[in-house]
């Protein structure tokens, strides 16, 4: 075997080339190729649930974005303020406020609800005379057709209402499904009704899910005429809105123009609230999952460090006649230090190098398994590998310390 440690004329040569460097540590990681690849099992998890982490984080903001885009970013609500006249004019929006706001461009569906207060329609039951068992409060919401198609709604059974129905005064009513179970309705062939106070009205449709306004699920949805008939306009206390459901991107834009739409004389009256940044709500959920992910990966990266500082110190102590030998051959501290360093960084870059792959495997078969799109940052996949190296290169500085302060005649008498 060839000496690195070369000696000329009796004098010893501090030279340790990289090639002997390498050789060696190689050397020292195949001696007990399990023993090493346990050690560098903790890399291998600590990198991989690093890239795992962050590249679900930037998948899942991903579909947040999506998701944001999709229903956030085309809703627009007009709320009904009455501005100066408030105390004068009950409800400012005009019986035509969906014809007004569905000629603007970018506009799918727009309509006028509020919630039912009087004292004739607080109690919803089904059947013609009062058992005490199925009358209890319920929200009843008056709603002209347009909020319905812009709540984006999902039919369990039957239809929603439409225009016909409010120009003609049917009384006829669309339950939640949550209202729909407690009254016992779950069939439409039956043609069910249900009373309001002591008036019924036929069930035209449950809804069984809805994209916006949630809250639709938990009431009974009038027709906005039918109920102007029967109970009056709102209360001052809880004014109309209105739902507009928009193109993707002419929220904003929508937003400006529904007043000036809704009545060019008296545009102070109402305030839209249009959809809040994307970038802002992207930015901010990002950065929490960021945070959290992130600690869960420095940890697993601390206990991959530890695995491999103890390893590599166990080594020194078993190695101890091994470092001996090599001192009295002319090898000096720090040719030792840096033979155990580079094999603790040796196998915490093979570590960090594996478990990328991993990692971004993980990404890819969780995005496919949930329909989404993979996202995995280029910076993180190439950074990975080098959080292994240095993870090794940390964890080695202590054992190959120690070993490079094991003297020569002591270390060949054990």
């Amino acid at each position: 075997m060839r000496n690195p440690f070369r000696r000329r004329r009796g004098v010893p040569l501090s030279r340790f080339l990289p090639r002997d460097l390498v050789s060696e540590a190689l050397a020292g990681m195949l001696q007990r190729p399990m023993r090493s690849a346990l050690t560098g099992l903790g890399t291998v998890l600590g990198v991989g649930t690093f890239v795992a982490v962050l590249g679900l984080t930037a998948t899942t903001s991903s579909q947040i974005d999506s998701r944001f885009n999709t229903l956030t970013a085309t809703e627009v609500t007009v709320e009904d303020t009455g501005g100066s006249d408030a105390g004068e004019v009950a409800n400012s929006f005009p019986e035509d406020a969906d014809a007004r706001l569905g000629r603007l461009n970018g506009v799918r569906a727009a309509g006028v609800y509020w919630t039912v207060a009087s004292e004739q329609a607080r109690t919803v039951r089904a059947a013609p005379v009062a058992t005490g068992g199925n009358e209890e409060p319920t929200r009843i919401v008056a709603a002209s057709a347009g909020v319905l198609r812009a709540a984006g709604p999902e039919l369990a059974q039957g239809r929603i209402f439409d225009a016909f129905h409010e120009r003609t005064g049917q009384e006829v009513v669309v339950l939640g499904a949550g209202v729909a179970a407690r009254l016992g309705i779950t069939t439409l062939e039956t043609r069910p009704a249900v009373f309001i106070g002591e008036r019924p009205f036929l069930v035209i449709g449950i809804l069984d899910d809805v994209d916006r306004r949630s809250e639709l699920l938990l009431s009974v949805i009038v027709p906005r005429t039918v109920a102007e008939r029967l109970w009056g306009p709102p209360a001052a206390g809880d004014r109309a809105k209105m739902l507009v459901s928009t193109d993707m991107g002419a929220a904003r834009q929508i937003a400006e123009e529904a007043a000036p739409a809704l009545d060019p004389a008296h545009p102070e009256r109402f305030r839209s609230t249009p959809p809040p940044d994307p970038r802002k709500l992207r930015n901010s959920v990002t950065s929490d999952l960021d945070q959290l992910f992130l600690v869960l990966a420095g940890i697993c990266l601390v206990i991959g460090a530890v695995g491999i500082a103890n390893t590599t110190l166990v080594a020194v102590l078993e190695r101890t006649g091994e470092i001996g030998l090599r001192r009295a051959l002319g090898a000096r501290g720090r040719h030792v230090t840096a033979q155990f360093l580079a094999e603790s960084g040796a196998l915490g870059a093979l570590g960090g190098l594996v478990g990328t792959s991993l990692g971004t495997a993980t990404v890819v078969v969780v995005a496919l398994a949930k329909e989404w799109t993979p996202v995995v940052h280029p910076g993180t996949v190439a950074a990975a590998p080098l959080a292994g190296l240095v993870t090794g290169v940390l964890a080695g500085l202590y054992p190959a310390w120690r070993a490079s302060r094991i003297e020569p005649a002591e270390a060949l008498r054990r």
